[in-house]
């Protein structure tokens, strides 16, 4: 744990105002949840909630279904990082921030496709291999939680053994509606 300097005082409702410098930092959102943890020694910690992270070896499964019957490279995000991922090097992809552009496809709450005349999206913040072919906001309850995206590290035009955009574009459509509905259940 890594002391920020910063010190806060609890209001009279039991609030406290976490600084606008660490919710930056953090990528900490107006509505954001928080999971609130303490330890023996009486320290709070607050921990920012990612709903379908519970679901995380139940997307990890349905990535790697993806990827064996359809030789489709596949990651499922939470807002901030990536979740779980299937034919793209895991050590390389999970827990890792995601790109400003995928979290902006993410926020637009509709489906993406990317066109041979635009620049490719990078999924990842630091850059990397993959870019995105096809994604799809994940949505819960009416509120967005995440993302599941087709990736590719080549050209659309070079790419062999991949389903067409018609396909593709279903394929990613049903797994983002599929684990939305399981974030109801």
């Amino acid at each position: 744990m890594k002391a920020t300097g910063i010190v806060r005082r609890i209001d009279d409702l039991g609030r406290v105002v976490i600084p606008k410098e660490i919710r930056r930092t953090m990528r900490i959102r107006e509505g954001d949840p928080l999971e609130i943890y303490t330890d023996r020694e009486g320290e709070v910690i607050f921990k920012k909630y990612s709903p379908i992270g519970e679901l995380a070896a139940f997307a990890s499964q349905y990535a790697e279904t993806l990827h064996k019957t359809c030789s489709l490279s596949v990651v499922i995000c939470d807002r901030d990082a990536v979740i779980a991922c299937a034919g793209v090097p895991k050590k390389d992809y999970t827990e890792k921030a995601l790109s400003e552009e995928l979290e902006q496809i993410i926020e637009g709450r509709s489906l993406y496709f990317h066109r041979e005349d635009s620049e490719p999206i990078p999924v990842l913040a630091e850059g990397g291999a993959y870019s995105v072919s096809c994604a799809m906001p994940i949505i819960s309850a009416g509120d967005i939680v995440g993302c599941v995206a087709s990736v590719t590290d080549q050209p659309r035009d070079t790419r062999r053994d991949v389903p067409g955009t018609e396909v593709e574009t279903k394929l990613i459509l049903t797994a983002a509606g599929f684990l939305g509905r399981q974030l109801e259940n």
